[in-house]
């Protein structure tokens, strides 16, 4: 059996697998990130490639990543604080020995690439991608993934900075912002998932919390259709889970920051959820590019 090594990376959790040659993930396994004390993100990556090499004909690696990526390079030209130590990383280099292809890209371009490869997304539209995490990640494509000049394109976790509250746009809509408003607003900590079944059945308290919520991410959204009005955002990340009750609540608080008639942009919620940045990151390899 032969294949792809795809592997994921983020401030948690490494998660991997193998793209089988039914293009089709197989394996799918996890990994602590550990905060990359001792170059930890290095050796596991290594350990996952001795792992699949030793029981299958790998033909490429691909790599997603948080932080901003020069893909020609496959080199992580930032990495914020959830991931220390860890900037300036080049996996070309650091995976030299294993004498094979390795394509490095940002996690939420990889997000966006996979959910157009399998969920057969028109290619000729204007695509926007927006993951809503621990941070706010995005990604533009538009015939093709666009970085901006500098690589720095679509680092909109940083807009809408609010100097009274010093706060910027994924300080106070990331799940992680959702998950700090819920632990303030109820004494038992419930999670977002039991917050969102429980406003689903009546319960006031966690409809006015959701209501809040998506109102900060509503207007982060309205900012990417002033800018680029793309044909389509996607809307990825774990709470994406909650499909068209989520995708309501965000549509409903959109006009408040949009001029009347504005909103022509189709929303649409991510379909491969946790896999889809695992698929995006080996496409470069299937399309070719």
């Amino acid at each position: 059996m032969g294949g792809y090594i795809t592997i994921d990376i983020g401030g948690t959790f490494i998660k991997y697998a193998l793209l089988n040659e039914n293009q089709q993930l197989s394996e799918v396994k996890q990994a602590a990130t550990n905060s990359n004390e001792n170059q930890t993100i290095q050796k596991t990556v290594k350990r996952i490639i001795e792992e699949y090499t030793t029981t299958h004909t790998i033909k490429g690696i691909g790599i997603s990543t948080a932080g901003i990526v020069q893909r020609e390079k496959s080199e992580v030209m930032y990495a914020g604080p959830t991931i220390p130590n860890y900037q300036g990383t080049n996996f070309a280099k650091v995976l030299s020995a294993y004498d094979l292809p390795v394509k490095v890209m940002n996690d939420v371009d990889a997000a966006l690439l996979g959910e157009i490869w399998k969920s057969n997304i028109d290619v000729k539209q204007s695509i926007y991608c927006m993951t809503l995490g621990t941070g706010i990640g995005g990604a533009w494509y538009s015939a093709g993934l666009i970085d901006g000049a500098h690589f720095q394109g679509n680092s909109i976790g940083y807009l809408l900075y609010n100097q009274e509250t010093n706060t910027n746009f994924e300080e106070r809509a990331s799940t992680k912002a959702l998950n700090e408003n819920i632990a303030a607003k109820f004494p038992t900590h419930p999670s977002a998932q039991t917050v969102f079944e429980h406003a689903k059945k009546g319960d006031e308290l966690c409809q006015y919390v959701i209501k809040q919520w998506s109102r900060e991410v509503a207007e982060g959204i309205a900012q990417i259709i002033l800018l680029i009005d793309p044909d389509t955002i996607v809307i990825g990340g774990g709470i994406s889970a909650q499909g068209d009750y989520l995708l309501q609540h965000i549509e409903n608080q959109l006009p408040r920051f949009l001029p009347e008639g504005f909103l022509k942009t189709n929303l649409e919620i991510a379909t491969l959820k946790n896999n889809a940045a695992l698929f995006g990151a080996v496409y470069p390899f299937i399309n070719n590019q």
